[in-house]
């Protein structure tokens, strides 16, 4: 097997030095006090296999970390390892179907117990519980055997050939957690484990002190942290709540607080903002998607819950396709950017924006087109009623839109809903709390992966620059429902074989351009064919640090707290 056609020769070819940031600024560990960080999206579990929202991951970075992370260009980089395995260096095999991870000597959890093969073991176990639910489920796709070697080392299988083996234990989203405190929280016990998934153990720069759910987490340096000397920090402050604007204020108005994450706000606020003198914004695009997903399911409060989670009951009027098509067509995409991002945000069509290998040419949604939505709801025998809503055997086109409460995502809520009344359909808005949306609570019925509404809309992200496990999350089965606590990534409850069949390809498949070919088929699949995810906005990242807060490196490619170890106080 050729490596200068597979996708792992090219990764291969990266130098896997030992990751270091050089703060120029050595000395004890916690010389500069506190660092406060403020997430107007609050944490509701610091356990990211038991929530797919940013905020959880993000939070949870601080504190249990993976082998490997993509660092702020999208190359692996190792923690918990001294090396990435690659063909090369004999930590993939030959026949590209296991992957051997070697943790580095004397590893410390932050309550002084050593770190082992054993562990990763047991991560493995826990997200993969068929009694359980895994939010990071597709990490984990293709995995046959998860198994010790010895201390150090750990062996993953995969069930076929595997030129892109790095979704178990790398990035943000698929940390490893401790076996001794979680033994116990395995399948359905897994959400019951309070203690543990508010306050995991770890070997990340901070331990957690105090968490109170969607509000603050208090945390300390881990006096057993690996490098000498960091976190500078002694103590960080984790503030969740508020607004995107108030967030904003708190780092480059007031001074407040060090760092602001995702401050989804119209240009000239962020600008007047920044005008403030005590920080400054950060931004940098990667493939961060603002986009409506549409549910396939009937939603109907009248249905039992299982039967809402499935395909078994379409949806009335969205498992229609030219409804779908109809309800894209008639979006301004352009005017959309205009008004909640401009420079920070460009149009898209596509799920995937980015790298250019994988983004399809895509272009057809950008013009909108009213008269042409008008027409294919016309011939789809959706019949405009005396009260301007469109009806077909008694269906009335009446959705219910939801999304996570923020100014720029009601404006978009407030012009599609007035793109859509020119096309005959009646839409009421809902916003909710992003900490509960966001939330992985199985007992809320306000969460995003419950989609109890007909349309909702939001944005995230995969690790890295390769979307296969990304793209993994539609496989049919995946949908998040009650045996599974609600957890699971095909939010729409797509299901099509021929797309399973395309995500079992792209696993076996090295040869880069053949690689690009798929994932371009796969997203275009979920978005022009059949319209089940609608893009609208490439997002740029956007945060904001104090002018005091050093060793910020803003990456788009994994948790932006990615480095807090390296932050330091500018004296």
């Amino acid at each position: 097997m050729k490596l200068k056609t597979l996708l792992l020769g090219a990764i291969a070819s990266t130098a896997f030095a030992p990751f270091a940031l050089a703060d120029g600024h050595e000395g004890e560990r916690g010389r500069d006090g506190e660092v406060k960080v403020i997430y107007w999206q609050a944490p509701s579990i610091l356990n990211p296999y038991l929530s797919g929202g940013t905020k959880d991951i993000e939070s949870s970075s601080l504190v249990i970390e993976p082998m490997a992370r993509h660092d702020q260009d999208g190359n692996l980089v190792p923690y918990l390892t001294e090396e990435v395995p690659t063909v090369a260096n004999g930590g993939v095999s030959e026949d590209l179907t296991s992957i051997t991870w070697k943790l580095k000597e004397g590893l410390l959890w932050s309550d002084g117990s050593p770190v082992t093969s054993a562990d990763l073991v047991f991560t493995a176990q826990y997200c993969m519980d068929p009694e359980g639910g895994c939010a990071q489920l597709a990490k984990f796709d293709g995995v046959t055997s998860v198994e010790a070697i010895d201390a150090l080392t750990t062996k993953v299988t995969f069930d076929q050939a595997k030129p892109n083996p790095y979704g178990p234990f790398v990035g943000g989203q698929s940390p490893i957690i401790q076996a001794a405190q979680f033994a116990d929280c395995l399948g359905a016990r897994a959400p019951e484990c309070t203690e543990a998934n508010f306050g995991p153990i770890g070997t990340g720069p901070f331990a957690v002190t105090d968490f109170k759910p969607n509000d603050v987490i208090s945390m300390v340096a881990n006096e057993n942290y690996r490098t000498a000397g960091k976190p500078a920090f002694a103590s960080l402050t984790f503030k969740g709540g508020g607004s995107a604007e108030a967030s904003g204020r708190a780092v480059m108005e007031t001074g407040e607080f060090d760092y602001a994450w995702n401050l989804q706000l119209a240009p000239d606020v962020i600008q007047k903002m920044a005008g403030g003198g005590k920080g400054v914004p950060v931004s940098a695009f990667g493939a961060l998607v603002e986009r409506l997903e549409m549910n396939l399911t009937n939603p109907s409060p009248d249905l039992p819950a299982e039967t809402r989670s499935t395909v078994a009951e379409p949806h009335p009027f969205l498992s229609d396709i030219a409804v779908r098509e109809a309800l894209s067509m008639a979006i301004n995409r352009q005017e959309l950017v205009d008004v909640g991002y401009g420079d920070a945000g460009r149009p898209t069509c596509n799920l995937v924006p980015a790298p250019a290998l994988y983004a399809s040419d895509n272009t057809g949604c950008l013009t909108q087109d009213i008269d042409g939505a008008n027409a294919m709801l016309d011939a789809a025998g959706w019949a405009m009623g005396a009260d301007g809503v469109r009806a077909k055997d008694g269906v009335r086109l009446s959705i219910l839109y939801q999304t996570s409460t923020n100014a720029v995502r009601q404006d978009f809520q407030a012009l599609i809903k007035d793109y859509w009344s020119q096309i005959g359909v009646e839409t009421e808005l809902r916003n909710l709390d992003g900490s509960v949306f966001f939330g992985g609570d199985p007992g809320s019925p306000d969460t995003f992966q419950k989609f109890y509404a007909d349309v909702e809309m939001y944005a995230n992200v995969f690790d890295g620059t390769d979307p296969q496990s990304y793209l993994a999350a539609y496989r049919c089965g995946g949908e998040p429902k009650p045996s599974s606590q609600w957890q699971g990534e095909n939010i729409n409850r797509f299901c099509d074989p021929a797309y399973d069949a395309m995500i079992d390809e792209l696993a076996r498949t090295g040869d880069l351009e053949k690689r690009g070919e798929l994932g371009k088929a796969m997203n275009d699949m979920l978005t022009k064919d059949s319209f089940t995810i609608v893009p609208l906005v490439d997002r740029g990242r956007v945060s904001a640090h104090s002018n005091t807060l050093g060793g910020v490196v803003l990456n788009v490619f994994d948790s932006e707290l990615w480095n807090a170890a390296d932050w330091y106080r500018v004296k």
